[in-house]
């Protein structure tokens, strides 16, 4: 299996000024399995409620996603509804109601402990750290966190940490974890904590990659549409770690083109809501994007 991915499955309630959606498809490892699906196999480790039915599955079927590893609980899905301001890098939690997510307990099948490429969601680190004694050591571990656990359960977070390879957050979360606002003394940080790498998710604003002796840099892409950035974050991860399976080496040039990847599998899922734009998204139109991002960035050489 070549990638497996922990997290949250759930139902989402969004408010944009660009409109309303209730009950979409949502979760962590919703948005990073269809990204991640587009380039290799993926087997979501994750709970759902009775009310979690065949339409929903579906949208997992059609694609190159396990979900063995899929447990279904009595009572209701974990739900969550936001609402965004036109200022679309700042949400309001209206609710999250955790249902069958509150006791969650992680179980990789047998067959999937031996990934090539293991995603922690953004979940309990006492869970991530339970997922990494169940797996053999995976060619390369990433982990996502929030200002939640590092604030609330530092010493489980940095257990995490030490066994990372990649730590994915965006820059506030960087700039909490570390006690640091420059972003550069911030990754010198949080690496000397355990991960070989951080990525930090801006938004409208790009990507910054730090690893030991590199540093990248990648715009946004600009867009004529965006009606729901939930989920963007989770879509990026998806795309970056999909893209890097492919390839024999994380060499600074692949992870350079992960992180176009990523951002580029990251611009498709703000322009609809929920998953909607990405269970339609084809690979020609990945590829065009792609090639459209190089363009943005390409300036000749003095």
């Amino acid at each position: 299996m070549a990638i497996l991915a922990v997290g949250s499955v759930a139902f989402d309630t969004v408010r944009t000024p660009f409109g309303r959606a209730d009950d979409i498809l949502g979760g962590a490892a919703t948005y990073f399995s269809l990204a991640a699906a587009q380039f290799t196999d993926v087997s979501i480790v994750a709970v759902v409620g009775q009310d979690f039915g065949e339409r929903e599955r579906k949208v997992f079927a059609d694609r190159r996603i396990d979900l063995t590893g899929l447990q279904q609980s009595k009572g209701k899905t974990f739900r969550w509804g936001g609402e965004y301001s036109y200022e679309l890098n700042d949400r309001t939690t209206l609710f999250t109601e955790l249902n069958v997510f509150e006791s969650f307990q992680p179980k990789v099948p047998e067959a999937h402990r031996r990934p090539d490429i293991l995603f922690l969601g953004n979940i309990h680190p006492r869970l991530q750290l339970e997922v990494l004694r169940q797996v053999e050591k995976p060619r390369l571990i990433a982990a996502d966190t929030m200002n939640y656990w590092i604030e609330g359960t530092p010493k489980e977070l940095r257990a995490v940490l030490e066994g990372v390879d990649v730590l994915l957050v965006n820059d506030a979360e960087a700039r909490e974890l570390s006690g640091e606002f420059n972003l550069v003394r911030a990754a010198e940080k949080i690496k000397a904590m355990g991960p070989k790498m951080l990525v930090v998710k801006r938004g409208e604003y790009g990507v910054l990659l730090f690893n030991e002796h590199h540093r990248f840099a990648a715009p946004a892409y600009p867009l004529e549409t965006v009606f729901d950035p939930t989920g963007a974050g989770d879509t990026f991860a998806g795309g970056f770690l999909g893209y890097l399976a492919q390839q024999s080496s994380v060499d600074n040039d692949a992870l350079r083109q992960a992180i176009i990847f990523g951002s580029t599998l990251g611009s498709f899922c703000v322009e609809d809501f929920g998953t909607r734009r990405l269970e339609t998204l084809t690979r020609e139109e990945i590829v065009d994007r792609y090639r459209a991002f190089k363009q943005l960035t390409h300036f000749e050489d003095l």
